[in-house]
This record gives structure tokens, C-alpha cells and sequence, in this order.
């Protein structure tokens, strides 16, 4: 493997020679420069892994160097360099995207340490470059380019011009519906209406005309025709989420459906013929449920023609990175505000945590770390303090407490409204994210928990 290159730009003779000993000592290949003119020359040539950059330069300020660098190769690592009376300008320059400062004086120790520590970063965030072309997403709303998700968008490219139907599953927020769109759009029936359905979210007993639709009178509340999920997509897809959660008589109509592709309002006579491609997720082990007699073993082998399974985050390595960065940069032009990378400390605790929330929790904490915050490099201290709490092995939020450690003294004086609130996240948190599950686990109806939550958000998004 070629040695790390290292591009340092000091204007200070007998430091610039002091440095680059250190370095060339410590095996790294190092290419000088003088002023800020010869730096930035030297960078597009060199292409360095890592760049030490002092902030006062005789012929520019060092920050426009950093901004020129960060703007050429946002994937390049620096380390800028100050005086001890400069410190604020080193946190600006942090701010606007070096991953790290150096104080004058600084021993040799610390010198190696922040390069090597540079070094990581820059082959971090260089992963998804390096990756071979075949990798590419099936979306541009797929980000990743870990082996096992290399895997899933060769499969997704493989059934897409087929008309087999697909079964999603995965844990909750690790994208099933993202994989089922993906599906659709690389198919022939792009042009055509992709129908997505929660199974979760609707009472079982709307789900037959949500599903298959109504006639006007058909029951009580159907005030007016209504085609159904099935109906409008025709020509396209049909997405049915959580499809674990269907009752067990509208299963046997389901499997009607595929088998005759005829559907049949509520309250019709006659059915209809419509041309739809059926996509299925849940986050639940459908093998399971067959087994426990809650989902027919007819309709599972009806469905279950081409399975793809979605990898947890916590198994796709330097995904999260990606993922996390492309979504700050969103995030950051949707709400007005510069972050453009995290920085190491953050990179590092990231690959560390185990997401239980998967991509979907990621998204949420970008959108609360750029909400909350200033700056161009997120930081440890802008995180949610749920995350620092899981990397102590617990899972805590800011005036909740785990199940297992709340006590009755600990709810007593509390508002009703907030136990119930505390008991029902707690209760989602501890099966995995899936409202179906705590649903079950707290014998109400799935939609009833989406509703609540709904509430809670706009709640919060008012009092912001």
C-alpha cells in the first residue's frame, strides 16, 4: 500500500523543515509549500490524503484556502494550524470544515496523532468513491455502498423487468418502501401509478375498501364511490406495507385477487379486471407468522416469489456515514443553515451505535441537529443527548426514563397525558420501532398509536 500523502503548506522555514522530518520519519510522503498561491497549486496536482495548513500565510488568509480545498475535494482531510492567541479562528476554521486543529507549540506526538487521526477520516468519507461501478443504486434516494447493500440493488435490478411479485423485509426504517419504489421505477410499469399501503395504520374494518374500494351506501360513512388502492394501480404497482398485520378474511381475499386479478368493491355485484404488480413488506419474520397461524401459508407462497431482505444500518459498515452526511446537506439547504460533514468524533460514534431505528433515525437526528444548531461540521455536543446515552448502553431521552428503571414514584405528580406518552414510546422503543408490535403489546389499535404520534409532532412543531 503507497504511503499517505501529506501536503504541508507553512510559510515558517524552520517549522515547515521540523514538520516535514517528523513526518517523512514517520512514513508518510509530504510535499511542501510556502504561501497560500504554491498550496493550493501543489493540492490539485497532489492530490493528498491529508492537508496541514497554517491560518496566517503572507499572501492570503488561510480560511480561503480551506474554503477552496473543501470546495474542490470535500472527501480531503485538514488540519489547520494557529498561534496560541488565534483559537477562535481554529474553531471557525473547524466550523467551516477542517476535521481538526493544531496550537502552536505542539510536540511531535501530537503532530503524528492528528495526521493519522486525518488519515481515517479522509479514507472514510472516500469509501463510497472507491467503490466499483456495478455497485451503483438502483435510486438516487438509495445511499450506500456497503457489500451487503451491493447485493440488494443487483437484486433489485435482476426482478425489476419481471413481473414477479417481491416481499420486502427488514427492520422498521431500513427503507421497504424506498426498496419497493426502486422496483417499480426500473420496471416497465414506471409510467404507471405506484400505490403504496400501511396495512398497519388502517382499522381492519376500513382496510377491505381501502383496499378494494366501495360503493356509495355500501355502509355506513360510504357517502361516495371510491376505487381503492387496488383499482388505482392499475397499469402500475401496488405496495401493501406491513402486509403481516391484514386480517385474516381479508388474506383470504387478497389471495383471490392474485390468483384471478379481479377486484370486487364493497357492495358491488360484479368484479373488475385490473392489471396490477403486487410488492409486500413487513418488518415481522413471515415464516413466524405462518407458523403461529396469523397469515395464510397460501398467500405467504403466493407472495413470497422473489424475498429481499434490507440489512439492518448497524450492518452496513460506513453506510451510515453516507447516509448521514447526505441528509445533513439536505437538510441544511431545506432549513437555510452551511453544515456539510460530520466531524470525526462524530463519524466514529456514529459506526459505533446500533441504530434501532435504522435509516429512519438517522434522518430524524440530522433534522434535529440541523434544526438546533449553526456551523458547517456537526459536533458532539450538537447530538441529542439519546445518542451519548446509548453508547453507555442505555437508551434514555430527556425526561424519560427506561421501563425497567420507572418506578411508580417516578410517574406520580406527572401529568396523564405525558404517562401515557412515556408508556407508548417506551412501549414502541422496546419492540424495535414497530407500532403494530406495541400495538399488540398494548391491545389498541395500530391507527390509534399513529394518530397519537401524529399529535405529538405537531405539538412540537407548534411550540417550536
Amino acid at each position: 500500500m503507497n504511503a499517505p500523502q501529506v501536503l504541508l503548506i507553512e510559510d515558517t522555514a524552520a517549522l515547515q523543515t521540523v514538520y516535514q522530518t517528523v513526518l517523512r520519519n514517520a512514513g508518510f510522503q509530504v510535499t511542501t509549500a510556502s504561501d497560500a498561491a504554491g498550496g493550493l497549486r501543489r493540492f490539485r496536482r497532489t492530490g493528498a490524503d491529508v492537508v496541514l495548513l497554517d491560518l496566517m500565510l503572507p499572501d492570503a488568509d488561510g480560511r480561503e484556502v480551506l474554503d477552496q480545498i473543501v470546495a474542490a475535494r470535500p472527501d480531503t482531510s485538514v488540519v489547520v494550524i494557529t498561534s496560541q492567541g488565534s483559537i477562535d479562528r481554529a474553531v471557525e476554521a473547524m466550523r467551516a470544515g477542517a476535521c481538526e486543529f493544531l496550537v502552536k507549540p505542539f510536540d511531535e506526538q501530537r503532530l503524528l496523532s492528528a495526521v493519522e487521526n486525518a488519515i481515517s477520516t479522509t479514507r472514510v468519507r472516500g469509501a463510497v468513491a472507491e467503490r466499483k461501478p456495478a455497485a451503483a443504486a438502483p435510486s438516487s434516494e438509495f445511499i450506500g455502498t456497503s457489500e451487503v447493500m451491493r447485493k440488494v440493488y443487483d437484486k433489485v435490478g435482476s426482478v425489476a423487468r419481471s413481473m414477479a411479485t417481491v416481499f420486502v423485509t427488514g427492520e422498521s426504517g431500513t427503507g421497504k418502501e424506498l426498496c419497493a419504489q426502486a422496483v417499480h421505477n426500473l420496471s416497465a410499469r414506471a409510467s404507471g401509478p405506484f400505490i403504496a399501503l400501511n396495512c398497519g395504520a388502517i382499522p381492519g374494518d376500513l382496510l377491505e375498501s381501502e383496499v378494494f374500494g366501495h360503493l356509495k351506501g355500501s355502509f355506513t360513512g360510504a357517502i361516495s364511490d371510491k376505487p381503492g388502492a387496488a383499482a388505482a394501480a392499475d397499469g402500475g404497482t401496488l405496495f401493501l406495507d406491513e402486509v403481516c398485520e391484514m386480517d385474516l378474511n381479508l388474506q383470504t381475499k387478497l389471495l383471490r385477487f392474485l390468483q384471478t386479478s379481479m377486484v370486487q368493491p364493497v357492495g358491488a355485484t360484479k368484479p373488475r379486471k385490473v392489471n396490477v404488480r403486487i410488492i409486500c413488506a413487513t418488518n415481522r419474520d413471515p415464516l413466524e407468522e405462518v407458523r403461529l397461524g396469523r397469515f395464510r401459508a397460501d398467500l405467504f407462497y403466493r407472495l413470497h416469489v422473489v424475498p429481499i431482505h434490507l440489512p439492518p444500518l448497524r450492518e452496513r459498515g460506513d453506510d451510515v456515514i453516507a447516509i448521514a452526511e447526505t441528509a445533513l446537506q439536505r437538510f441544511s439547504g431545506e432549513e437555510g443553515r452551511d453544515f456539510r460533514q460530520l466531524s470525526p468524533e462524530v463519524a466514529a460514534l456514529f459506526q459505533s451505535l446500533p441504530w434501532p431505528g435504522n435509516v429512519r433515525q438517522v434522518l430524524n437526528v440530522m433534522r434535529n441537529v440541523v434544526v438546533l444548531n449553526h456551523g458547517r461540521v456537526v459536533t458532539p455536543e450538537m447530538l441529542p443527548a439519546d445518542l451519548h446515552s446509548a453508547v453507555a448502553g442505555t437508551v434514555s431521552r430527556p425526561g424519560r426514563e427506561r421501563p425497567e428503571a420507572l418506578q411508580l414514584a417516578g410517574l406520580v405528580g406527572r401529568p396523564l397525558a405525558e404517562i401515557e406518552r412515556i408508556v407508548i414510546e417506551e412501549t414502541i422503543a422496546m419492540n424495535g420501532g414497530s407500532v403494530p408490535r406495541a400495538a399488540r403489546v398494548l391491545e389498541v389499535s395500530p391507527s390509534t398509536l399513529y394518530r397519537k404520534r401524529e399529535a405529538w409532532a405537531e405539538g412540537r412543531k407548534a411550540a417550536e
